[in-house]
């Protein structure tokens, strides 16, 4: 059983990248050769928790102590559920990775075609190299700026030149970046999570009454969250054998997923029962009631978990960018979109900088938007394909005449139909929202709803011509 036939073309006894460590990746959206492959999947445990312990996922669990009317027992169980979801589908979509060597978005070509799937593709090269780029980079901005003094505007441009660093070198560099940010960050934030919930008061009533509409604001953030990733999923196993062991690979960055978030949620919504100081930033809003020490500590982790994140958006948008199918020039490689992307991120950031705690609430609170729909059609495909011979699917995603409409179809009718109906945000809310607004925000349930049947339903319709 091989995997696509671009994919023997390597000489198979010296592989030329293999596991070299300082060593920029030369592969991008292509399959990786059996000859490359290499890893243990042990190593996703670690690659999915350091980018979650950050200061992104303290603030998920701050937006319902302080927004949605939850207190802070309710908030635990809605971001216990929402991210337990999103883990679960972590680990099955990681599964693509070994299986057919491509990253997330090449696999995503099943179920969207060839052409089809640029439509996903650049979704999330946006998303990921320039919303979550963005997002992260302010936060780390802020922490420096905190920690030294160096004002948010330098501070910003320092964090994003080790940022596009980390990606830019690529795959192996990526994994042993989080391998060493993991004891670090787990030490300091297990540090602040024994001062925080020692001066948080738990039992603190809401302040308002967000009821179920709370709720599930609450538990949408936490999925969005958590499946935001899933369109990386295989970025970070596609280069493991296909031999691996499938209960550790979808095991390990469900488990890092899972763990990382809640944890780290639970101190942000701990954090935010305690009074900060006046005009505070955001991150100094968290540190404030620490210890000195302990503080910068906090501030220098939110720095790390900054950049474990954004190496991994980064990377990942440049890697769906090149997925698009577009044909690009010779010197426009992955590692210079990252560069891109990078740079775009930065001037986002940089517009973000006046209204970070706004345009955290904005962004976290529609990812789920678009993700929901597309997880939708892709574990339906997932699914209905799992008993076709391997080769062929291998074949189908280096095949530019391969299409299935059914994909591309299902998915912008679920975002139209979810969202016009139940979004349920400050800038618009639905049809429904509108007309019953104890709902809540349900936009992401509907969403992978609408779009799953509808990708059953058409999918035969649309039989993709091989």
């Amino acid at each position: 059983m091989t995997t696509a036939p671009t994919s023997a073309a390597a000489p198979p006894d010296s592989p030329a990248y293999g596991d070299k460590v300082i060593a920029v990746e030369p592969a991008g959206a292509e399959p990786i050769p059996l000859a490359e492959r290499h890893g243990s999947p042990v190593q996703l445990l670690w690659t999915w928790a350091s980018p979650n312990i950050e200061f992104a996922t303290v603030f998920i669990g701050v937006l319902p102590v302080i927004a949605f009317g939850l207190t802070f027992w309710q908030t635990a169980v809605a971001l216990v559920l929402g991210t337990a979801v999103g883990a679960v589908f972590q680990g099955i979509l990681s599964l693509e990775g070994p299986r057919f060597g491509v990253p997330q978005m090449v696999a995503g070509r099943l179920a969207f075609g060839y052409r089809g799937n640029a439509l996903p593709s650049g979704i999330n090269a946006a998303v990921a190299g320039i919303g979550w780029f963005a997002v992260n980079s302010v936060s780390a901005a802020f922490a420096l700026d905190t920690l030294t003094g160096l004002h948010p505007l330098p501070s910003l441009f320092l964090v994003v030149a080790a940022q596009i660093a980390v990606g830019f070198i690529g795959h192996n560099f990526v994994h042993a970046f989080e391998r060493y940010a993991f004891p670090i960050l787990g030490v300091v934030f297990v540090l602040a999570a024994i001062w925080t919930f020692g001066k948080a008061d738990l039992s603190a009533p809401a302040a308002y009454h967000g009821g179920t509409a709370g709720f599930l604001l609450a538990f949408s953030t936490a999925f969005g969250y958590a499946a935001g990733w899933n369109s990386y999923a295989s970025d970070y196993t596609r280069y493991l054998p296909q031999a691996t062991a499938k209960w550790k690979t979808a095991l390990y960055p469900a488990l890092g997923l899972f763990v990382s978030v809640t944890f780290i949620a639970l101190i942000g919504a701990a954090s935010a029962t305690i009074a900060s100081p006046k005009d505070a930033t955001p991150t100094a809003a968290f540190t404030g009631h620490l210890p000195g020490w302990l503080g910068n500590l906090t501030l220098l982790a939110i720095i790390i978990g900054a950049i474990s994140a954004n190496a991994l958006n980064v990377y990942s948008s440049a890697i769906s960018f090149a997925a698009m199918g577009i044909r690009l020039p010779a010197w426009l490689g992955r590692s210079t979109l990252v560069v891109v992307f990078g740079v775009l991120g930065l001037l986002f950031a940089w517009s973000g900088l006046s209204d970070a705690g706004s345009s955290y609430e904005a962004f976290l609170l529609v990812i789920s938007y678009w993700v929901a729909p597309w997880l939708g059609v892709v574990l339906v495909e997932q699914w209905l394909s799992r008993r076709a011979p391997h080769d062929g699917l291998a074949a189908r995603l280096t095949d530019a005449s391969y299409a299935n409409w059914a994909g591309p179809v299902a998915l912008v009718v679920g975002m139209a139909v979810s969202i016009s109906l139940f979004s349920n945000q400050t800038k618009y809310v639905g049809w429904a929202a509108k007309h019953w607004s104890g709902i809540g925000d349900i936009t992401c349930v509907v969403g992978f709803a609408v779009s799953a049947a509808l990708y059953a339903a058409l999918r035969p319709v649309f039989r993709a011509r091989t």
